[in-house]
């Protein structure tokens, strides 16, 4: 036995080196169909965030410092919330659940009961674990006893509105925030690393038939920001007819996780359940 291992017949030799070789073309053209899914060319009429706006994103993190020095001194406490719910919040693209502690933390002190979707890092949509996370949210409306808050972040408040079409018994209310819902799917500055990424056009997305154009039948609120350098604010902020409510706030596209005028915003739309 020990010589055969050292010591392979030529025919099973020959077997491992195609088997290797198919594997590296198929990885090989995996990629290439990857790159060229990053580099279409954008239409001429779509169009994302200005250069200036997006490199505003990389201050997020002290604008955040910021807000939450100011926090105690301007935005007045949310008091505790006289009926309690149950909120789920689902993460932005290529980020994980914990991105939204914060949100989920003043949530939480609010009184509402706060989870995470449950899938770790969101890389784009699957349709295979799309049909987990709705598993997910209908069995937590059975035990909770009442339909969930879905209260989604970017690509997360897609997968929101998606859900929502398909289990209205299941969702109370959908909030998104900076979600590209409406207009031209290319009109924000991720499209080319979302295609890279996940594999598919933003067109043909395996889920998302029903996220784009009308509401979902149960209310549904869209925060957007002005100083959004990833999606078009008009991308976000939508038209009449595919959201019930638009809500302006200055924030960058990656403090809508923990802005704490995101929370209280989030929190006084919950309330009004």
């Amino acid at each position: 036995m020990q010589q055969t291992l050292e010591n392979p017949p030529e025919g099973q030799t020959a077997r491992l080196i195609r088997q290797a070789g198919e594997q590296f073309a198929r990885l090989r053209g995996e990629l290439e169909r990857r790159r060229a899914l990053a580099f279409q060319p954008r239409p001429s009429d779509a169009r994302g965030p200005a250069i200036g706006r997006f490199l505003g994103e990389l201050r997020t993190p002290y604008e955040l410092w910021q807000a939450g020095r100011a926090a105690p001194l301007r935005v007045t406490p949310q008091p505790i919330a006289e009926v309690s719910h149950p909120v789920m919040l689902l993460p932005g693209f290529g980020t994980h659940p914990a991105r939204m502690k914060g949100l989920g933390k003043r949530l939480s002190a609010a009184g509402h009961r706060v989870s995470d979707w449950g899938l770790g890092f969101n890389f784009g949509a699957d349709e295979a674990r799309f049909e987990r996370l709705c598993e997910r949210v209908c069995t937590m409306a059975r035990k909770e006893g009442q339909p969930l808050v879905l209260v989604g972040w970017s690509l997360g408040g897609l997968y929101a509105r998606e859900l929502a079409h398909l289990h209205p018994e299941a969702v109370a209310m959908v909030i998104t925030l900076g979600s590209p819902f409406s207009g031209d799917r290319r009109a924000n500055n991720a499209w080319r690393a979302y295609q890279a990424i996940a594999g598919h056009s933003v067109d043909n997305p395996p889920v998302g038939e029903h996220c784009f154009g009308p509401k979902p039948p149960v209310p549904t609120v869209a925060l957007w920001s002005s100083r959004d350098g990833i999606v078009s604010p008009r991308s976000s902020r939508g038209l009449p007819g595919e959201r019930d409510l638009a809500i302006g706030l200055r924030c960058t596209h990656l403090g809508f996780a923990s802005h704490p005028a995101v929370a209280n915003a989030v929190s006084r739309i919950i309330a009004t359940l």
